[in-house]
């Protein structure tokens, strides 16, 4: 499996081409999706069938990350490396 879009090039522009920090704001927001999903999950499934649930989460956590990082909606603050959301 490879990331295809957005291209890794983009993505370490964002992270002024530090490879761990990448790795590192991407696991977090993608924690934290998670963490979102599975709650907005746990309330869906009262009114929604399993089948409409998996039909409308076509995107995975990390490619969703990828993406906010491409697109700017994430970034770092560079003295505590903290991730911030825009």
């Amino acid at each position: 499996m490879s990331i295809i879009e957005p291209k890794i090039e983009q993505l370490l522009e964002e992270t002024d081409n530090d490879r761990f920090l990448l790795c590192s704001m991407a696991s977090k927001r993608a924690h934290d999706i998670n963490d979102m999903m599975r709650g907005q999950r746990d309330r869906a499934i009262q009114l929604q069938s399993a089948v409409e649930i998996a039909r409308a989460n076509n995107k995975k956590p990390l490619s969703m990350a990828f993406g906010e990082i491409a697109d700017g909606d994430v970034s770092y603050d560079t003295s505590t490396i903290d991730v911030k959301y825009h």
